[in-house]
């Protein structure tokens, strides 16, 4: 009876641990304003649209503006109104609240070698 509490417990703990995705990655580090762990997940032409910048950057001068649009903006919060995906794409559509107004914001991931990669970030003002 013990042994089979025993790998019960296993089992419960083992299955409790959740991977997180890369959309609950970055998900996460914009609710932060950590534009460094999103840089991580940038692909190497990434799409942005800012209130005084819209273009498409590599991941160095894509990451660099996003850094600056986030420290500038100073983030508070962000919330997930809406999540979707399929086999080669996710997107995440939320509201990024900062202490300089709050911006509709659209992610949009691809899948590239295995693994799912930010492709384009918008923020749109509210």
């Amino acid at each position: 009876m013990k042994r089979c509490l025993y790998i019960f417990a296993m089992l419960t703990t083992l299955f409790s641990f959740k991977v997180q995705t890369v959309l609950e990655d970055v998900v996460s580090s914009l609710k932060r304003g950590n534009s460094t762990q999103i840089a991580v997940n940038l692909d190497q032409q990434v799409a942005l649209t800012l209130p005084q910048n819209t273009g498409s950057y590599g991941q160095a001068r894509a990451s660099k503006i996003l850094a600056d649009f986030l420290n500038e903006k100073t983030v508070k919060n962000f919330n997930v109104l809406h999540l979707g995906d399929n086999e080669q794409a996710q997107f995440c559509i939320g509201v990024l609240s900062t202490r300089k107004g709050d911006y509709r914001t659209t992610i949009f991931l691809r899948q590239r070698q295995g693994r799912f990669v930010v492709q384009e970030i918008r923020f749109e003002s509210n």
